[in-house]
C-alpha cells in the first residue's frame, strides 16, 4: 500500500532562492551533483539523477509552491506516480521547504525517506556553506 512522507528542512538561503535554485537546472545540477531537467513551468519533464527520478512539473506559484508528478525507476511498472508538493518559508537564519510526498510504494518507502536527505538536504546545505565562503 503506498505511503507518503512528510519532511521540513531548514537551509541557509532565503526561500525565493531556494525556490529558484530547485527549478534552474544549472543550479539543481550544482547542488546535487547530477545533471537535471526541469523548467519553471506545469507541463515541463522532470528528469534527475541520470533518469532514476522522473515525473512533470504540474503547478508552480512563483516563490512558493512546486508540485511535481514524480517516479524513481526502482518502483513497480504498475506503481502510479507520486506527487511531490515542495513549499518555501521563511525563518530568521534562512528558508524552510516543508515537503509532502504522497503514494510512494512501499518497496521503496524507507529510499525514498532517507534519499531527500542524502540527495537533497545535505548537499544543498553544504552547497550553500561553501558558497557563502565566496
Amino acid at each position: 500500500m503506498p505511503k507518503n512522507v512528510i519532511l521540513a528542512a531548514s537551509l541557509p538561503a532565503a526561500p525565493d532562492r531556494l525556490f529558484d535554485m530547485y527549478l534552474d537546472p544549472h543550479l539543481h545540477a550544482a547542488f546535487t551533483g547530477a545533471p537535471v531537467t526541469i523548467e519553471p513551468r506545469a507541463g515541463a519533464p522532470f528528469i534527475a539523477f541520470n533518469g532514476l527520478l522522473s515525473g512533470t512539473v504540474l503547478y508552480v506559484e512563483p516563490k512558493r509552491l512546486i508540485v511535481q508528478a514524480w517516479r524513481s525507476v526502482n518502483w513497480p511498472k504498475d506503481a502510479i506516480d507520486s506527487t511531490l508538493v515542495l513549499s518555501f518559508w521563511p525563518e530568521k537564519d534562512g528558508g524552510r521547504i516543508e515537503l509532502v510526498h504522497v503514494n510512494i510504494p512501499d518497496d521503496d518507502f524507507a529510499g525514498v525517506s532517507r534519499g531527500w536527505e542524502k540527495y537533497y538536504w545535505a548537499p544543498w546545505r553544504a552547497y550553500l556553506s561553501a558558497d557563502s565562503g565566496k
